[in-house]
Order: structure tokens, then C-alpha cells, then sequence
């Protein structure tokens, strides 16, 4: 059986492949590609930066890490309620990958509590 924490990564990486989805839906007028942009920034970010995560060093080297994945995960949301707000950007699956992206907010939010606990 597959932990908690393989489980995570897993979903973080579909996470970054749905997000790329949603960037390659944006047209190439200077603000769509802007928001694609930051989206692609901060939402690729999050597994990668989750990863490394994994691998701290420490106690406090692990929650300073996850508090930078749910630092970006938390813009990614923005970018996203963007663009789910936006009469011009029309955009496939947006609120799909909105509940997502608070699901996981919940799961880091909730992981940084726990960590934060344990110390």
C-alpha cells in the first residue's frame, strides 16, 4: 500500500499536468499569456516544492518547506479564480481544478498544524 505521503506527491503531479491543461487553453494575447504564466509558476511549483519537502533535513526545515507549498498553492488558487471570474479568458475544467486546489490547500494547512504540534 501506498502512504500518505506518495499519495500526495501523486496528486500533486496530476495537479501540475491539470494546470499546464488550463495554461495551454490561454491564447496568446499579452494578458491571457501573462496569467498563464504566473499560473504555470506557482502551480508547477507546488509538487516540485513538496518534494523537497520530503527530503528536509529537519523538523523545521519540513514546515518551513510545506509552508512555501501552500504559499504558492495558495496564489495558484488566485490565478484561478481569476481566470474562472474573467468574462475574456474561457477556460475548460476551471472549477474542477478550483476544488482541487482548495482540497489541497486544506491538506497542507492541515499538515502544517500537525507538523507544528509534533515539534
Amino acid at each position: 500500500m501506498e502512504d500518505k505521503s506518495r499519495q500526495l506527491s501523486r496528486r500533486f503531479l496530476k495537479y501540475a499536468i491539470e494546470i499546464v491543461n488550463i495554461c495551454v487553453q490561454l491564447k496568446k494575447a499579452p494578458v491571457e499569456k501573462h496569467i498563464a504564466n504566473q499560473l504555470l509558476r506557482s502551480g508547477t511549483s507546488v509538487g516540485a516544492n513538496y518534494e523537497e519537502a520530503c527530503g528536509a533535513q529537519s523538523r523545521a526545515d519540513f514546515i518551513h518547506k510545506l509552508q512555501i507549498v501552500f504559499k504558492e498553492s495558495r496564489e495558484s488558487l488566485f490565478w484561478l479564480k481569476l481566470i474562472q471570474a474573467s468574462p475574456h479568458l474561457n477556460v475548460n475544467n476551471i472549477d474542477r481544478l478550483i476544488d482541487e486546489t482548495s482540497q489541497l490547500n486544506n491538506i497542507l494547512a492541515q499538515s502544517i498544524k500537525t507538523a507544528k504540534s509534533n515539534r
